[in-house]
């Protein structure tokens, strides 16, 4: 065999080699369970938005500090947007309470305010109105009562966007993320914690919608499964002093 021919069949066999080692990587890959989007440990959406660690809590129910589910809520009294105090027994015929803890720059948030409005609009009707109360410092001007106006007009809010004074409410709750959600049956107990649904990045791409479903639950008298979701989304920003 001359230097050419030898040389020729040395390409194609690193040629051959090359190829199926591509594509036993690219199988492995697509059949492993883990790396299917269900099957991945997290939230489905993956991290945040732009890249950056985890945007999933991290404590379990158990951890969590504030109320559990089946215990009564506190109700509160806080500053709406429009300048009037809002609290959950002054919101009449109401046979439940979206409580959510969100804000005006976490990108989660954002994300999410588009379904918020959806929410409102489909079951305040029906009894069970959104409630958004804003948990951050003000000492981030961004997240300030004059910023939520400005948000919430441009968005345009269909519920209540409520400013947490002195950050008193959103520990009581036990709120770790924007956004965070509980949702309360007529007499103030919790029934569930967590996220909205199971895609903060895409509205289109949801497949379980946890607070929707857990009304239907909660309506039809049937246990509420999940009745708890790890929340999705920035940590709640606390006053430096």
């Amino acid at each position: 065999m001359n230097k050419r021919v030898l040389k020729t069949a040395l390409i194609s066999m690193s040629a051959c080699i090359l190829f199926f080692s591509q594509n036993s990587h690219a199988q492995t890959k697509e059949t492993n369970p883990a790396n299917q989007p269900e099957n991945r440990p997290g939230p489905p959406n993956g991290g945040r938005p732009g890249g950056g660690g985890s945007p999933e809590q991290s404590e379990s129910l158990a951890q969590m500090k504030g109320f559990k589910l089946g215990d009564k809520a506190t109700d509160f009294s806080l500053k709406n947007i429009d300048g009037k105090l809002i609290s959950l027994a002054g919101l009449k015929n109401a046979k439940g309470y979206i409580v959510v803890f969100t804000c005006n720059e976490c990108p989660f948030a954002k994300l999410y305010e588009d379904r918020l409005i959806a929410l409102n609009n489909e079951y305040a009707p029906k009894g069970y109105p959104v409630i958004a109360i804003n948990p951050n410092s003000p000492e981030n001007a961004a997240e300030g009562y004059e910023a939520m106006q400005k948000r919430a007009k441009e968005k345009g809010f269909t519920f209540p966007y409520l400013v947490d004074e002195g950050q008193k409410i959103y520990p009581k709750y036990g709120a770790l993320r924007t956004p965070h959600v509980f949702l309360l049956d007529k007499q103030l107990a919790v029934k569930y914690i967590g996220t909205i649904d199971d895609n903060a990045r895409s509205a289109t791409d949801v497949k379980v919608k946890y607070v929707e479903n857990a009304i239907q639950s909660l309506e039809n008298g049937a246990e509420i499964s999940p009745a708890f979701t790890k929340a999705i989304g920035c940590p709640i920003k606390a006053n430096s002093k």
